[in-house]
C-alpha cells in the first residue's frame, strides 16, 4: 500500500494535513485550564454538527463500537426489550452487543440492501401496549451495504403510537457527511466515531444525548465504568475527563469540528452528494449495480457495488492493494465476496473520487470483466464537470 495514494474504505478516512498537525502536538497538563480550552469548544462544535440546540456531547476514548456501548449501558437495565432491524453487518453487530448485555432483542429480519422497514416498526411499536420496548435501535447508514434509511419515518412510527421509547441512533457513517439531525428527528442518542466525517483517526467515541436519555441514566441498571456519561459530566464541569484524555485526538476534534463549520454544513453535505453521485454514474457506465435496492436509499457516504455472479469481488480489493497501492473496502457479513466497496467521505474531492473510479476500473479490466476502460472515468467526468462549477458559486 502507498501512503501517496488517498484510501477508497468507508474509514478510517483520509486526513487532511492541518487535522493531522492538529492531533501531533506537544504535551500538555491535561488538569489545566488549557484543555478546557480545547474541550469546550470542541464539544459545542459538535452539537452544532448534529443540527441540535440542547444534545449533551460526549467523546470518549473509543470507536464507534465503545459509543453504542455507551447508550446501552447508560440506559437500559438486563431484560430491557430494544427493537431493532437486521439489515446489514453493523445492524446485526449492535444486535449482538445489546444480546450480550442480557437485553431482549426484537428483531425485524430485513433484506441486505434495504433500508429500515418503518412499517414494521410502527407495527410492533402499536402492538406493544404494555410499553415493554424500551429502545427503538436505528443505524442511519449502513456502511457494509451502501444503504441510508429514514430516521424520520422511525420518530414517525415512535409519535403515531404514543410510545415512549428511547431513539437511538448510528451515524458513524453519516455523521458530519450527510444531512442529520439529531433535534428534528427526535433522536435520543446519536452515535458516531472520530475516524469518518470528523476526518480524524480511530480513537474518538462521539455521542449525543437528549435530556430524555439522560433521564435515563438515572434508571439505567447496566454495568458501566469507563463509559458512565455522568462521571464524564462531572470531569467535564472540571474542564476535564475523569481519566485521562486523548489530548491530541481532542485538538483534531476541534479543528475538524471547526472545518466542517466554516465550510457550512450544507455544502459538506452537497459535496458528498456531488462526489457519490459521480460514483453511482461510473457505476452506471459499467453495467453494474449497487447493493443499495433503490434510488432512494443510495449512500453519500460509501458505495457498494455488486459484481457479476461467480466473480468473487474480494478479488479486486486485493488485486487494487497489491498492483495500484490503492485500498478499497471488502464485503461483509452476506455481501462478503459479492460487492467491493468504495468509500467516499470525510477528506474527498471530485479529483479524488476520478483517482478511484480509474483504479477500480483498471482492477475489472485486469480480472477479465467485462469493462471498458475509461467508461466510469468519462461517466464521472461528465457529471462533476456539470456540477463542480455550480458547487463553487454556491460555496462563494
Amino acid at each position: 500500500m502507498s501512503f501517496q495514494n488517498p484510501v477508497f474504505i468507508p474509514g478510517p478516512t483520509n486526513m487532511p494535513e492541518s487535522i493531522r498537525k492538529a492531533c501531533d502536538m506537544p504535551t500538555i497538563d491535561h488538569r489545566s485550564p488549557l484543555f478546557g480550552q480545547i474541550l469546550h469548544p470542541a464539544r459545542a462544535n459538535v452539537q452544532k454538527v448534529l443540527k441540535s440546540a440542547n444534545a449533551e456531547v460526549f467523546i470518549f476514548p473509543s470507536t464507534g463500537t465503545g459509543g453504542w456501548e455507551t447508550a446501552i449501558t447508560n440506559t437500559l437495565s438486563a431484560g430491557d426489550t430494544v427493537l431493532a432491524a437486521r439489515n446489514g453487518m453493523f445492524s446485526h453487530r449492535w444486535i449482538d452487543m445489546c444480546q450480550r448485555h442480557g437485553l431482549d432483542v426484537q428483531i425485524v429480519e430485513t433484506p441486505w440492501g434495504h433500508g429500515l422497514p418503518a412499517n414494521r416498526y410502527a407495527e410492533a411499536l402499536a402492538a406493544d401496549k404494555g410499553h415493554k420496548i424500551k429502545a427503538v435501535l436505528a443505524t442511519h447508514n449502513e456502511t457494509a451495504t451502501g444503504v441510508k434509511s429514514d430516521i424520520a419515518a422511525v420518530r414517525a412510527a415512535l409519535d403515531a403510537a404514543d410510545h415512549p421509547a428511547l431513539l437511538f441512533v448510528d451515524g458513524v457513517s453519516s455523521i458530519g457527511s450527510m444531512d442529520f439531525r439529531f433535534d428534528t428527528w427526535g433522536v435520543d442518542i446519536a452515535v458516531t466515531g472520530s475516524q469518518k466525517g470528523f476526518m480524524l483517526p480511530a480513537g474518538l467515541a462521539i455521542l449525543g444525548f437528549s435530556a430524555k436519555a439522560m433521564a435515563a441514566t438515572k434508571t439505567g441498571r447496566l454495568p458501566r465504568t469507563f463509559f458512565d456519561v455522568n462521571d464524564m459530566a462531572k470531569g467535564y464541569d472540571n474542564s476535564a475527563f475523569p481519566y485521562t484524555p486523548p489530548v491530541g485526538l481532542m485538538n483534531g476534534l476541534l479543528l475538524a469540528s471547526d472545518m466542517l463549520l466554516r465550510e457550512g454544513l450544507d455544502n459538506v453535505f452537497a459535496r458528498h452528494t456531488r462526489i457519490a453521485s459521480g460514483i453511482r454514474a461510473a457505476v452506471h457506465a459499467w453495467g453494474l449495480e449497487l447493493c443499495a435496492a433503490t434510488p432512494d436509499l443510495y449512500s453519500d457516504t460509501v458505495s457498494a457495488i455488486r459484481t457479476p455472479a461467480g466473480f468473487n469481488a474480494t478479488e479486486i480489493v486485493n488485486h487494487a492493494a497489491s498492483a495500484y497501492g490503492v485500498a478499497f473496502g471488502t464485503g461483509l457479513g452476506e455481501v462478503a465476496g459479492k460487492v467491493f466497496r468504495i468509500g467516499h467521505l470525510g477528506s474527498m474531492t471530485d479529483v479524488m473520487a476520478l483517482s478511484g473510479i480509474a483504479t477500480a476500473e483498471m482492477c475489472m479490466v485486469d480480472l477479465g470483466l467485462d469493462i471498458k476502460l475509461g467508461s466510469g472515468v468519462a461517466a464521472a467526468q461528465d457529471h462533476y464537470r456539470r456540477t463542480t462549477g455550480q458547487a463553487l458559486k454556491d460555496a462563494a
